[in-house]
C-alpha cells in the first residue's frame, strides 16, 4: 500500500446504508424507505439508490429491517417433514413454498427423521431465528414444548400427523379409510391371504393404516394372522428382506398392501427379484415417481399431497393474519389409482 492510499477493506467487511447513499447521493433515510419498498419514493431515486446498492454488493439485514417492523415479522416459516428426500415429503415441501413464495415468505426446511428429540431441537432453532410460523409433519408424541411458543405468538400448523399434548391446527389425510379400500379392492379380486408390510406401528399414520387394513379383513370375514405382518420401518432394504420372507413362507400371501412408499418400492424390488410381479397383487399407500411405467404399473392408494400442503399452508398464513377462531382438523380423502399390480385375480 502506497503513502496517503486509502487501506483496503476487510474481505469480511460488508457494504452499509450509509455507503449506498453517499454513492447515490442521498439520505440514509431515503435508502431506508427503498430498501423496505416504501411506495411513496420518487421512481427516478429508488432506481439510483438500487444501482448503487447493486454496485457496492449492499444486502439488507433482513432480520434487523423485521426488528423495526411494527409487526415483527421476518417474513419466514419454519417446516420440518420426515425426510426431505422422500418424494411425499419433497412434493408436500414444495406445495407449502408455493403458497409462501406468493406472500414473499421465505421457507426454512429441516429433516426430521422420526427422531422427537431432534424435531424439538430444530423446531426451537427455528423459532430462535425469529420464524413467523412453522408447519409440522411431527416425529414425536408430545409437543407441549410447544405451548410457551403459541402464547407468545408463534403460529403452529400440523400437517400428515396429528399434534399431541398441543391444541393446533392439523390436516391430514383419511389413512385409515384408504387401507380400508386397498384392501377391500384385493378383497374383490378374490384375495384371502393379504399381507401387510408398513412403517414403524408408534408412527401414527402406520397405526392408522394398520387399523385399517385389520377393519377390512374384520368386516371381509378373513381371519387376521399375524404370520404375514411386518412392520418393517421406512427403508427399501428391510421391505425386500420382509417381503422375500413372506413369499418363502409355507403358506405365502397371494396378495400385499405396503402402507408406506418407501416400503412399496422395496417390496416392488422384491417381487420382480423373484419374478413374481404378475403373480402376487400389490397395492401400495402413497404414491412414487415411475409407479405408473412399470409392468405392471403399481396400484396405490394416493395422497392428495398438494391439497394437504396447501391447506397447512393456508391455514399458517390465516393464523398470521389475525384469525383466533377455534383450531380446525381437516381431513383429505385419498384415492384409489388402478394401474395394475392391484388388479391381479388370486389363482384358484
Amino acid at each position: 500500500m502506497t503513502q496517503g492510499e486509502p487501506p483496503s477493506p476487510s474481505p469480511r467487511s460488508r457494504p452499509t446504508m450509509r455507503e449506498v447513499a453517499a454513492l447515490a447521493g442521498v439520505a440514509i433515510k431515503t435508502v431506508s424507505r427503498v430498501v423496505n419498498e416504501v411506495p411513496t419514493v420518487d421512481p427516478a431515486i429508488a432506481a439510483r439508490v438500487r444501482d448503487a446498492a447493486d454496485k457496492l454488493g449492499y444486502r439488507p439485514n433482513l432480520t434487523a429491517s423485521s426488528l423495526r417492523r411494527g409487526d415483527g415479522r421476518t417474513a419466514t416459516i419454519g417446516m420440518l417433514v420426515e425426510d426431505a428426500a422422500n418424494p411425499f415429503s419433497a412434493a408436500l415441501s414444495r406445495t407449502v413454498e408455493n403458497v409462501a413464495r406468493a406472500r414473499g415468505v421465505l421457507v426454512l426446511v429441516g429433516s426430521l427423521d422420526e427422531d422427537p428429540a431432534r424435531e424439538r431441537e430444530l423446531a426451537r432453532a427455528l423459532i430462535d431465528r425469529r420464524v413467523d410460523g412453522l408447519v409440522i409433519v411431527p416425529a414425536g408424541r408430545d409437543h407441549s414444548y410447544l405451548i410457551s411458543e403459541q402464547r407468545s405468538g408463534t403460529c403452529v400448523v400440523f400437517v400428515d400427523r396429528e399434534p399431541s399434548l398441543l391444541d393446533a391446527d392439523t390436516v391430514v389425510s383419511d389413512n385409515r379409510q384408504g387401507a380400508v379400500t386397498a384392501v377391500n379392492h384385493l378383497l374383490k379380486s378374490g384375495h384371502r391371504r393379504i399381507a401387510y408390510l408398513g412403517d414403524r406401528a408408534t408412527i401414527s399414520t402406520a397405526a392408522q393404516r394398520f387399523d385399517g387394513y385389520r377393519h377390512a379383513l374384520e368386516v371381509g370375514h378373513i381371519e387376521y394372522d399375524d404370520e404375514i405382518v411386518r412392520h418393517t420401518g421406512a427403508s427399501e432394504e428391510s421391505a425386500i428382506a420382509a417381503t422375500r420372507r413372506l413369499l418363502a413362507l409355507p403358506n405365502p400371501p397371494t396378495a400385499l398392501f405396503t402402507s408406506q412408499n418407501f416400503v412399496t418400492i422395496g417390496a416392488v424390488r422384491a417381487l420382480r427379484a423373484l419374478g413374481l410381479q404378475d403373480t402376487v397383487a400389490h397395492v401400495g399407500f402413497d404414491d412414487f415417481p415411475l409407479a405408473d411405467i412399470l409392468s405392471p404399473g403399481i396400484s396405490v392408494i394416493a395422497q392428495d399431497v398438494e391439497q394437504l400442503g396447501r391447506t397447512a399452508a393456508e391455514m399458517l398464513f390465516r393464523r398470521l393474519d389475525g384469525d383466533l377462531s377455534p383450531t380446525r382438523a381437516v381431513t383429505i380423502p385419498t384415492r384409489l389409482v388402478e394401474r395394475g399390480s392391484g388388479e391381479i385375480t388370486a389363482r384358484a
